[in-house]
């Protein structure tokens, strides 16, 4: 962390970004709306849906550097690409923490089978298999392949967990289907506030993680 913060660039983005998400947090807590029936479970909406958005940013991120380096045959796409992976899956577990938060409240129990939780599982599931593989894949050139392809097919389940609200009938499906643009401006204006801030702080992690990976790669090459 020090070697990355050595750059004056990453240490002022390192400092706003950590000042956003504290306000963030504050403004959250303090000044969002109560909305009926949900009461301090719907705040939870304002980290819940910005983790959404950057796992699946980070798994988008996943896919084009697979297709590079399919196209390229540059090691520095992998990086990117198990970089991706990670900080995705790390968000991915984060949606489905705070999911079943809001949703025991709710919905009375914090799980159930409906299509958008159950697709979301499936991709997080996926990433498991994708980190196992690269553990335990054997041969480096041909895991990098592999993991290259997984990436790139394992985004198809995100268009299916963003319709499944609509592709699906709503008797089998419980998650709210609001359209943000609708909301009134007390609950738009913070939830893009966090979106924005969430996805900046999504690129300093990745950029940082990216640092960390090729370092660790030339360490183990000198080895």
């Amino acid at each position: 962390m020090n070697t990355f913060l050595n750059n004056k660039t990453n240490r002022l983005w390192f400092i706003l970004i950590t000042a956003m998400m504290v306000f963030n947090v504050w403004n959250v807590i303090m000044n969002t709306p109560m909305v009926p029936e949900q009461h301090w479970a719907q705040k939870i909406f304002y980290v819940h849906v910005p983790s959404a958005w950057v796992g699946f940013l980070s798994y988008f991120v996943v896919m084009i550097a697979g297709i590079m380096y399919f196209i390229k045959k540059d090691d520095q796409w992998d990086d990117v690409g198990l970089a991706a992976a990670e900080l995705g899956t790390v968000f991915m577990a984060l949606v489905l923490i705070t999911g079943p938060i809001w949703a025991t409240p709710i919905w009375g129990q914090p799980w159930i089978w409906e299509p958008r939780l159950t697709t979301t599982l499936i991709l997080f599931l996926i990433y498991i298999g994708y980190f196992m593989m690269r553990s335990f894949g054997g041969h480096v050139e041909r895991v990098k392949r592999y993991a290259a392809a997984l990436g790139i097919i394992a985004f198809v389940d995100v268009p299916i967990i963003f319709v499944s609200v609509k592709f699906w009938t709503p008797e089998i499906q419980s998650h709210p289907q609001v359209e943000m643009a609708q909301q009134p401006s007390g609950i738009l204006t913070p939830f893009l506030l966090s979106l924005g801030i969430f996805t900046l702080m999504y690129v300093l992690m990745l950029k940082y993680r990216i640092h960390v990976i090729r370092i660790n790669n030339r360490i183990s090459a000198d080895v």
